[in-house]
Order: C-alpha cells, then structure tokens, then sequence
C-alpha cells in the first residue's frame, strides 16, 4: 500500500504544481534525473526511503509531462475569430444541459487542422441528440474565470477545459444537419435518457419529476434556482447529480441480482461490467461517476477471480487511471475532489466511527448510518469550505434523514420513469397512480431539504481561506490514519485470494 500511496501521491503533486505553475518539460526531465539517482542509491543500498523517494519523484515528473501535454494553447484557427459572429459545423458531444430558458450543448467543431469543442448557448430544442451533425451560428468568445456569490474565483474556463471544451459560443443558433446514424450507440443512449425523462414527467409533477430524474440518472437543471439552493443550503445536493452514491447503488443493485442466478463468476461479471457501463453511458456521468465505475468494476474483477476486495486500493488505481487520462481534474473540477475525499472518508474512518459510536448507540442500523455520514462530512469538509464557503449545520441530520432512503427513492423513481414510458403509450392516464411511491419518496426528501435549509443557522459563509489550511487539515486527517491506535491505513494488496 506504502508504494501505491507514493506513486498516486508523486503523480497527483506534480500535476497540481504544473496545474497553478506554468513551465515546459526541462522540470519533469530534472525530475526523472533525481528519480533515477535514488533508483541507484537504492540499488547500492536498499533503503525503503530510496525506493519510494524514487517512486513519488517519477511519477511527479510523469504528472508534471501529462498536464504539459493537455495543457495545449487555444487553436489559431479559431482565436482569430474571438469576438465576431461565426458560422460552424460540427458534432454533438453529449446530452444538452437544459436550463429555465436555455440549453448549452457541447459540439466538436472542426476548422482546417484543429478540433476543438465548443459549448453552444442557445434557447431550448429537445430535437438535438448526442452524434448529430449541427450548423451553428453565434458570437464566439473564450470562457473566463468569475467570482461566485461567495467571494471565491471559479475557474470556469479551466472547467470547461476539463470536459474538453475551449470556446463559448454565446447567442447561439442551431439546426441539424445530418442526425446520428442509427448505429450511434451514444446516440440511442441519448435517446433513451430523454424518453425516461418523459416517461417521469408522465408519472410525476414538478419539482417531485426533476428530483426523480436526477436521483436516477444525474441533473439538477429542472430543480430551479431556488430549490438548489435549499439543497445546497441542507447539504444534499449530492444525492440530486450523478454522484459515485448513485453509481455504488446501481452496482450493489447489479450485482445482488447477479448473486440469484447460476452463472459462472466470469460471466456475472461480464454481465454486471455491461450493466454499470450501459448506465453510465445513459446517465451520461461525469467524473465521479467514473471513479465509482472504475472502483466497481475492480469489484466485479475481484469477485470473478475468487479475490477479496480491498477499497483503499481500489480508490488509489482509479485516481491514477482517472489521472492519467485527464489531469485537469484534479485542480479545476471540484466534483472530482470531493468524490475522492467522500469515499477516503467511507474507506478508512467509518468502521473506528463505528467501532467509537458502538459505546453509545446499541441499534447497529443507525450507528453504521451515523458513521458512514460523519466520515463522509468530515472528509469533504476542508475541500469543501476551500470551493462553496458553505458550512451547512443541517447537513449531517439531513443525510441522517435522506441517505438511507434514496435507494428506495432510486428504485421507485426507475419504476416510475420505465411505467411512464410504457403508459403513454399504452394508458396515459395510470402513469401518475404508478408513480404514487416515487412521489412518496420525493416528497419526503424535498421536505427535508426544504426545512434543513431553512431553520436558523442552517448554513454559515465563511470568507475565503488559504489553501493551505486545506492541505493541513488532509495531513492531519493522514497521520491519524497512518499512526491512529487502531492503524486505519492498513497495508494490504489490492486484492487477496479468498480462503
């Protein structure tokens, strides 16, 4: 465990050093010089010291290499035209993010050599789906970093960045040109998400079908301002987007009706791999997502080879693999971070809470539930007041309240969107009396967002701090897993035969 913990730590420094400093490839090459020199040292004298000194020194360098190499200049063919009202065409890239009066729709525009994506702004028309080939017409403009409500600078043209898109392209106009080969697997994706959405919005009324939605399969646009805010306010509004919560649902879902039937191991989890990743493809996930994939799918690798589990390293292969793929996750997409610190928070602090919560609390339901959302809330914490400044009072109580109910909320919300679907078809007018429990399930959630977030001092703003702080708290929270009385950080293969 000591050397993965080296290398996720060497390759996460060095892309957050290149992330906040601008510099070419001489540092990593300097870096690989020294690795190589505790290499040697450790062959003439084999320390452990040297070795992960070696370790965390390479793969900073090899951090440092992959954000030089996605860290790529804007295209000249299109910074010319910043500024000036354009004519493009180019591919949808995925589901458009539908707001109260627009949708933004990120669309692969290619001009001469260069490839770039853009984020289209434009009034809302459902007719667009993911593979079209679109003409679009509007004001071309690079995204730039903004103030929040809170005094804290967002990154937002980094962001974008993040998800592969360079350009905004505001005032925007848009229509199809050549819609998706049928054979688009992305494409029938797309059109399945959007035919469960209204198969919701048969079953359910607003808000209750937005909430429905996104605690199926991600999005919180429908919500509104104001009932994000309450979510927000009460500390929930994790279970509303495509969280790894949602994704570790799906996958305990998966593999329990896996365990009912007969099937060889390697074939259940051939089966149980298709199954997480035909929905992630339909939920169209983000990053958090994917780490909850990742991590299932080492599951589901383990189980088919008779191997027990281990989550603490499971987590640190996904950081690299997710890592390695797109570095600017870690500094400018702030649901990355907290994804990874939720769950280091549910690995390695919720059995000792557990364990500490036995002496007061007989009921082993409501002590593993405590548990779980403490070492949940007080891993995110630290990054959390570093990104929001939201220091929610209610949030521990309202997850109380919420978390063990949203896989009966996920469930009867499914329910109601395929009874929905099926209905309109069939009898429009039994899709709402089917949808009566995941209205029942959404209610009771949107109460409790409603009043956590709006009793007194449900919420505190803190001014901005220094990021520091944050990486102070996290060594604080380390050493007491390293050196706890009980060795949190057990060192353990990411996988043992089982016996």
């Amino acid at each position: 465990m000591t050397a993965l913990i080296s290398a996720v730590a060497g390759l996460a420094s060095g892309i957050f050093i290149r992330s906040l400093f601008v510099f070419g490839w001489p540092v990593p090459v300097f870096l690989g010089i020294l690795a190589a020199m505790f290499t040697i040292a450790y062959r003439h004298a084999p320390r452990l010291s040297y070795l992960f000194s070696a370790l965390f020194i390479s793969f900073a360098a090899l951090g440092m290499l992959r954000t030089i190499g996605a860290d790529a200049p804007l295209p000249a063919d299109f910074s010319r035209d910043v500024g000036n009202r354009v004519s493009y065409e180019g591919v949808v890239m995925r589901d458009a993010d539908v707001r109260d009066a627009t949708e933004r729709i990120a669309v692969r525009v290619r001009s001469g050599a260069s490839s770039v994506g853009m984020l289209v702004v434009t009034a809302r028309d459902e007719s667009v789906r993911v593979g079209d080939t679109v003409r679009i017409r509007g004001t071309l403009d690079i995204p730039e970093s903004f103030m929040d409500d809170n005094g804290r600078t967002f990154r937002y043209d980094r962001y974008l960045q993040s998800a592969g898109i360079r350009y905004v392209l505001n005032y925007a106009s848009l229509s199809v040109v050549t819609p998706a080969p049928w054979y688009s697997l992305p494409s029938a994706l797309s059109r399945a998400n959007r035919s469960f959405v209204r198969g919701v919005q048969a079953a359910l009324p607003e808000p209750h079908a937005s909430l429905a939605s996104g605690i199926v399969i991600g999005g919180k646009s429908g919500l509104g301002r104001e009932l994000q805010d309450e979510f927000v306010r009460s500390g929930l509004i994790q279970i509303v987007v495509l969280s790894g919560y949602n994704v570790m649902v799906v996958a305990e879902w998966v593999m329990l009706v896996l365990a009912r039937f007969a099937l060889p191991r390697r074939a259940t989890a051939v089966v149980g791999a298709l199954a997480l990743l035909l929905f992630l493809g339909l939920a169209g996930g983000g990053s958090t997502a994917v780490r909850a994939s990742i991590m299932a799918l080492i599951a589901l690798y383990a189980r088919a080879t008779g191997k027990t589990y281990a989550a603490g390293r499971a987590l640190a292969v996904a950081v690299v693999i997710m890592l390695l793929l797109n570095p600017l996750y870690l500094v400018f997409d702030p649901g990355f971070g907290l994804s990874v610190a939720a769950t280091a928070g549910l690995i390695w602090f919720a059995d000792p809470l557990a364990s500490f919560l036995s002496r007061f609390i007989s009921a082993r339901f409501w002590r593993d539930a405590l548990a779980t959302t403490l070492a949940a809330q007080m891993a995110v914490l630290p990054l959390l007041l570093y990104d929001t400044g939201v220091l929610s009072f209610a949030a521990l109580p309202a997850n109380l309240l919420v978390l063990p109910v949203v896989p009966l909320a996920m469930g009867m919300s499914a329910l109601a969107g395929l009874t929905g679907m099926a209905s309109s078809l069939l009898l429009p007018t039994l899709a709402p009396v089917l949808g009566l429990p995941a209205y029942a399930a959404t209610s009771y959630v949107l109460s409790v967002a409603h009043f956590a977030s709006n009793f007194d001092l449900s919420a505190l703003i803190i001014p901005p701090i220094p990021f520091a702080y944050v990486m102070l708290a996290y060594a604080f929270m380390a050493a007491v897993c390293i050196y706890g009385p009980r060795g949190m950080l057990k060192i353990s293969p990411l996988w043992q035969r089982s016996t």
